[in-house]
């Protein structure tokens, strides 16, 4: 009797690397995963807590209040707006939408961990460009492999793992040079905490760039990764692409309102950012001050090297002491730990036990 039956894609594609999660006889320091350790408003927990009432009616397919919330803000036509299950789930639609075989796709390395899924789930070829000496994409290594057969081109800004970004005026030139073809999509989960540019900066590339895609999520500044919410902007057919190659319904109700709502709160989000920036100073100076080499943080977490330590037992000795943060081998590059930014009693707690690690 012979079992069921796969494509061949499916052993390609790559497990995404969750963070692990430890057994610890007391309270865990989570730092592996770039959440915000402060809960939503709130107001957006009240609007979370109304649509609890609907449950017996699907959400609305269009989410037009959340579309129109996140236009107003970005100053755009709800037309430009795609709202998903989380960022990822619009790049997964993206890439169902514009890779095939014969396609190429191409992105930086080591970055988002989803990005390797792209071509391995669709059959397009990746092509990695690895990032420059500081840790940060080089564009021009990039354009460089561009051809007739590149659909789709992936800049992460700042970038996940290595927290670098690049300003906006680097990457307007750079649009500037690719043909039109080539959909370049932006993603930007953490470009509120980043010092390099101010997060509307962004939109003005989208106005003048009709191949650009920018690529956002409610899940870090605006604390909502337990609801999954996420949105681009860009030219209506990529809106109306990706929405025809996935479900409907993909946009849960509880998290429609919440994010509509987090939207009113900018306040909010402005005094997050100042914390984070705060506490990133802190945690990156006492990472310098311990001799570690770090990359400039623009995101809410920092990537700092172990040097000739051995990346496995400085994890299982922070894992002992009930801090969890991320491996580097998990993320592409051995030897290197990414850990978030919690509250500063955390990020004393990660520093105390990382010593205890280092010896």
């Amino acid at each position: 009797m012979t079992g069921i039956e796969f494509n061949r894609r499916l052993e390609a594609i790559p497990v995404y690397p969750a963070a692990d999660t430890y057994e610890y006889d007391g309270e865990l320091v989570k730092l592996a995963s770039n959440e915000t350790p402060w809960g939503p408003p709130a107001e957006v927990l009240e609007a979370a807590q109304a649509a609890l009432r609907g449950l017996n009616r699907y959400p609305d397919p269009d989410k037009s209040l959340l579309r129109r919330r996140i236009a107003e803000r970005c100053d755009v036509s709800p037309a430009m707006v795609a709202a998903g299950n989380g960022s990822c789930e619009i790049l997964l639609a993206a890439a169902e939408a514009m890779l095939e075989p014969g396609a190429e796709v191409v992105y930086a390395w080591p970055s988002f961990s989803m990005y390797p899924q792209l071509a391995a789930m669709t059959g397009a070829s990746a092509v990695t460009v690895p990032l420059d000496e500081e840790g940060r994409h080089d564009l021009e290594a990039m354009a460089a492999e561009v051809t007739a057969a590149t659909r789709m081109l992936l800049v992460c800004n700042p970038n996940n793992p290595t927290a670098t970004a690049l300003p906006p005026a680097q990457i307007d030139a750079f649009l500037g040079e690719l043909p039109r073809h080539v959909a370049v999509i932006l993603d930007e989960a953490y470009v509120e905490f980043s010092t390099v540019q101010d997060p509307d900066e962004s939109l003005e590339l989208v106005r003048r760039h009709p191949n650009l895609v920018l690529l956002r999520t409610f899940s870090k500044v605006y604390g909502l990764c337990g609801l999954r919410a996420g949105y681009s902007i860009g030219p209506e057919g990529f809106r109306l692409a990706v929405d025809r190659v996935r479900q409907p319904f993909s946009v849960n109700a509880l998290a429609q309102a919440a994010a509509a709502e987090a939207l009113l709160h900018q306040d909010e989000v402005e005094r997050r950012v100042e914390r984070t920036a705060i506490e990133r100073l802190h945690v990156e100076s006492e990472l310098e001050e311990r001799g570690l080499e770090t990359t400039d943080s623009q995101a809410n977490f920092s990537w700092f090297s172990l040097g000739e330590r051995e990346e496995a037992d400085v994890m299982r000795a922070l894992a002992e002491r009930g801090v969890i943060v991320r491996a580097g081998t998990a993320l592409g590059q051995e030897g290197w730990i990414r850990v978030t930014y919690g509250t500063r009693q955390e990020n004393d707690r990660f520093l105390a036990a990382l010593d205890e690690a280092l010896q």
